[in-house]
């Protein structure tokens, strides 16, 4: 501001709002569309009012009326079209389905349990048995009826997954609170699951794939290359005094080299990356730049030429001590080397630079530096006499002639730890493509060095405008087609847009080419990624070099802005999914042989072998201490060696079933074996047929304990789900597990042995101990031989757990934010316009017909033939405003009798707007009672009515 004061200037504004660039990122970010409805339902609301005061009812007439004719449908589609869908997480959406399933086949068991316990009481007891109901016996029925509805609740309990959303919920909360130490900080839980299914990758390049710190790498001095950094021994004194000089002044004095934060830390570059790039080369030359500018500060700079995109040049004079000026020039190397007449030879000698001398420098180093991805930079200088002084406003002619010190190639190197992090992603079945605003040429050398594109590989680089030729039809716009003809070659998008970036996402998200529906991760740090950011499924911000827009926009924040970050995002994602998934294995084993074995017990013993707080125990086992085990395993490489689950993938796959069928058997086995042979082989009494209210038995106690043993060490086969052989891998990288699992079977031993008859367990012995032990232990051999047996030889297993498809996603889903209204309130809003509307159609019609034929009418003589209301319709003079949409005419047999209408006095209203409008005022004469007197009350009962009311 105080600059402007001090002088005087012109601007041109050309465009303002959503056309400028700004507007265009926050149209796409979606900000105003709040705004934009609350002005349209305010602007809605004027408009009710006003009609409010002209006419009540025919305010009333203006709500659409939802009714059988199709104005409820199509309210309806226009919310839907307006509420944005939120689609729910893919895991989401398959535990849904999935838990959905479950629930409903628990509850069929718990019913067909209950029922058949009753029958077969009811059979036993009154039928076969003869009993008559006595009063006195009734307590001891209701008991029975009471345990038999019990059994029934805890099969439904045992059976229906309640425990699902808390592994998710302990899954998801674990690993955001890992990730956060490997740089992730998520701000959205679900984007965690997400990354797991990602399939692309659209990486910015500057900041992220990249240092971010111009860096020279290269130079051309003293007629020689040097491919590296040279020693300053290398350099002729008189180029390196030169070169130090030019390269001190000719740089804006705010950008300098600073310390570095952390010690061993790379030192912070402040201002222009490029320049700070030609300091830093200064440091590598082991000189320093200080001292320079202190002698010669800021306010001794006789004249400076500021960068501009045109010329592509900076320049800036200086003052010699005999009085002469020395102009100092950096800039593009192509275009400030046609301006270079001579350059400083071997010995640092001024020698001539002939266009001859210019191709050959540019064929010989300068096409090999752009071949790297390296930016070329020409330094040059220039001495002026003082007499007489030259123009300095003529800029042309001042920066011309002058001699070449160096040429320079600087790049933004690649970070080290990159084209590692890409090449797992590759492996991993994620594709990564390169969205940048930088040229083209440095662009693909770039994605070469990361490993993006290689050698041999079928793929695209685009500029901006070529993708937009591309993907637009004849009228401009974009088509899903034409993307699907470019995204799945495309590696790197040059000189992109916002728009451009956005379009890229929205079109690879949309894409139905493939059989899978895509995944995109988007990574940026500017403004201008947000769109792009906002539309990927997840949105990774850079935490240090981000702006605040697309952090706002992100769903993921990298707070060490590195690439390889993203990889542990993945990571993390799969874990998840896997852990999940090991969950369900695991449970869905124990549900299964549960509820079998309650159901088959009561059936056949009248009793569960599992009493209910038994049962209730082994409930808390599986849900709440398995899924904090199982959920909190830590990710490994090996997940990286496989390709995305995708969005349709089941949660339970063939490998799961086969667990969960084949632990299930051996467990059913030996359940039944011990329920109806225990006795025998451990020489105990009998437990099955007991009385009600008799003491726990060694017998069910023996049951109850094998059963919850093998859960235990079943729970150690859950944590592999591919086949993997050894169970044990990793085991004790997790100690949660460790310890939930000893501390459960510690725990196991305490009720057993102390819990008496609240938990209906008799004490058992060591002997009968290690024999329950030796059965769990069992489990695990099992385990080996189901995963022997090949999974591609059971063909008769199928999956479970697919995500729901987009027609299952009802109506509250797609519209959560919908106002929901009680349905008697609706039809008793529905009764009410449907009474006013019909009320206000018969007063309309009545005052348009009075009004024209009291006032538009004068003095003509009505012709005979038009004693019907439609034969006006032929009359321009007939004007119905929008105001009243849609009024069904009275039809001719509803009025034949003119004297009815000539009978009725009225005011018309001669006002031009009253007519436009289309309202009239209708006076009509009453009795006392405030009835109409005319015979128009028995032909219009309704609108008598209304005047009554």
């Amino acid at each position: 501001i105080f600059l402007i004061i001090w002088g005087s200037g012109r601007m041109l504004v050309t465009a303002v709002g959503v056309n400028s660039q700004s507007g265009i990122i926050f149209t796409l970010l979606g900000a105003g569309e709040g705004e934009e409805e609350k002005k349209e339902k305010k602007g809605r609301c004027k408009k009710l009012d006003v009609a409010k005061k002209q006419d009540g009812a025919v305010a009333m007439e203006m709500q659409p009326l939802k009714s059988a004719e199709g104005g409820e449908v199509e309210e309806r589609e226009k919310k839907k079209s307006n509420v944005p869908k939120k689609e729910k997480s893919v895991l989401q959406g398959k535990l849904t389905k999935l838990a959905v399933q479950i629930g409903k086949a628990g509850l069929v068991m718990s019913a067909i349990t209950v029922i058949i316990l009753v029958l077969y009481f009811v059979i036993e007891t009154f039928v076969v048995e003869g009993r008559i109901w006595l009063t006195e016996c009734t307590p001891i029925y209701v008991q029975y009826f009471v345990k038999f509805f019990i059994i029934g609740v805890t099969v439904l309990v045992v059976a229906v997954p309640e425990g699902l959303p808390l592994a998710v919920t302990i899954s998801l909360a674990y690993s955001v609170k890992k990730m956060m130490k490997d740089n992730n900080l998520v701000r959205h839980l679900d984007a965690c699951e997400t990354m797991g299914n990602a399939t692309a990758i659209c990486s910015d390049k500057t900041g992220t794939l990249t240092t971010n710190r111009m860096t020279v790498v290269q130079a051309y001095l003293n007629d020689q290359h040097f491919r590296e950094i040279p020693d300053p021994s290398q350099i002729n004194p008189i180029t390196l005094e030169m070169i130090v000089n030019a390269i001190s002044i000719n740089c804006a004095y705010t950008s300098k080299i600073m310390p570095p934060d952390v010690e061993g830390g790379l030192p912070k570059q402040v201002g222009n990356k490029t320049e700070c790039g030609l300091l830093g080369f200064l440091l590598n030359l082991k000189r320093d730049y200080v001292p320079v500018r202190e002698q010669i500060p800021e306010e001794k700079l006789y004249k400076v030429y500021t960068f501009n995109s045109v010329r592509k040049s900076m320049s800036t004079v200086v003052q010699m001590p005999d009085g002469s000026f020395r102009l100092y020039s950096k800039g593009a190397s192509e275009i400030l080397l046609k301006k270079c007449s001579s350059i400083l030879g071997a010995n640092g000698e001024t020698r001539s630079f002939k266009p001859r001398d210019r191709d050959e420098m540019v064929k010989k180093v300068i096409e090999p530096m752009a071949c790297e991805g390296l930016r070329t930079i020409c330094i040059g200088y220039r001495d002026l006499p003082c007499d007489p002084e030259p123009e300095w406003d003529n800029e042309a002619e001042i920066v011309t002639d002058l001699t070449c010190i160096a040429v320079v190639g600087i790049e933004d190197p690649v970070r080290p730890e990159v084209p590692e992090a890409i090449r797992k992603c590759q492996r991993a079945g994620i594709t990564v493509r390169m969205v940048t605003g930088d040229n083209i040429n440095t662009a693909r050398a770039i994605a070469a060095k990361c490993g993006i594109i290689q050698p041999g590989d079928d793929f695209l680089c685009l500029e901006g405008k070529d993708f937009n030729r591309r993907i637009r039809n004849e009228k401009g716009e974009i088509e899903q087609e034409r993307i699907d003809k470019i995204w799945p070659k495309l590696r790197v998008l040059a000189r992109s847009s916002p728009t451009d970036k956005h379009t890229l996402v929205k079109g690879i998200i949309d894409s139905t080419v493939l059989e899978q529906r895509q995944v995109v991760a988007v990574t940026g740090d500017g403004t201008n990624d947000g769109p792009a950011l906002k539309k990927a499924d997840v949105g990774f911000a850079m935490g240090i070099a981000g702006t605040d827009v697309a952090k706002e926009a992100s769903d993921i924040i990298l707070t060490d802005d590195n690439f390889s970050s993203i990889v542990k995002a993945v990571m993390w994602g799969r874990n998840v999914y896997d852990s999940i998934s090991k969950f369900l294995q695991f449970q869905l084993t124990v549900n299964v042989v549960a509820v079998i074995v309650a159901f088959t017990g009561a059936c056949i013993t009248q009793d569960s072998p599992l009493k209910a707080v038994q049962m209730l125990w082994v409930n808390l086992i599986m849900d709440t201490f398995a899924s904090l085990a199982l959920a909190t395993e830590p990710p490994t490489e090996a997940l990286l060696l496989r390709k995305p689950y995708g969005r349709n993938n089941p949660l339970i796959s063939l490998t799961m079933m086969k667990n969960i069928l084949g632990h299930g058997v051996y467990q059913l086995v030996i359940i039944f074996t011990l329920l109806f042979a225990g006795e025998k082989i451990f020489n105990i009494d009998n437990g099955r047929y007991a009385p009600l209210h008799s003491p726990p038995s060694e017998h069910y106690t023996i049951i109850f304990n094998t059963f919850v043993l093998m859960q235990l060490f079943n729970e150690i086969n859950a944590r592999k789900i591919h086949g993997e052989r050894n169970v044990f891998d990793g085991i004790f990288g997790n100690p949660i597990f460790c310890s939930i699992v000893l501390g459960t079977f510690g725990v196991q031993i305490v009720i057993v042995q102390f819990g008496g008859k609240p938990f209906s367990c008799a004490p058992l012995n060591v002997e009968q101990w290690l024999w329950c032990l030796f059965v769990g232990v069992g489990e695990l051999l099992w385990g080996q031989v189901i995963a022997t047996v090949p999974t591609s030889h059971l063909k008769c297993l199928k999956e479970a757990g697919h995500g729901p498809g987009l027609d299952e996603m009802t109506e509250d889903e797609l519209a959560e934010d919908e106002d929901e209204i009680d349905h008697a309130e609706r039809e008793l809003r529905r009764g009410q316009i449907l009474w006013f509307r019909g009320l206000n159609r018969i007063q309309t019609q009545m005052r348009v017909v009075k009004a024209f034929r009291s006032s538009l009418y004068d003095g003509i003589e009505k012709p005979a033939s038009r004693n019907s209301i439609h034969n006006f319709m032929a009359h321009p003079e007939f004007l119905i405003n929008d105001f009243i949409h849609n009024i069904p005419l009275i039809d001719d047999t509803d009025i034949d009798d003119e004297s009815e209408w000539s009978s009725l006095p009225t005011t018309p209203n001669r006002n031009n707007n009253a007519i436009e409008s289309g309202v009239y005022h209708l006076n009509l004469p009453t009795g006392p009672d405030g009835h109409w007197t005319t015979p128009s009350r028995q032909l219009y009962p309704l609108l008598a009515l209304e005047t009554s009311l």
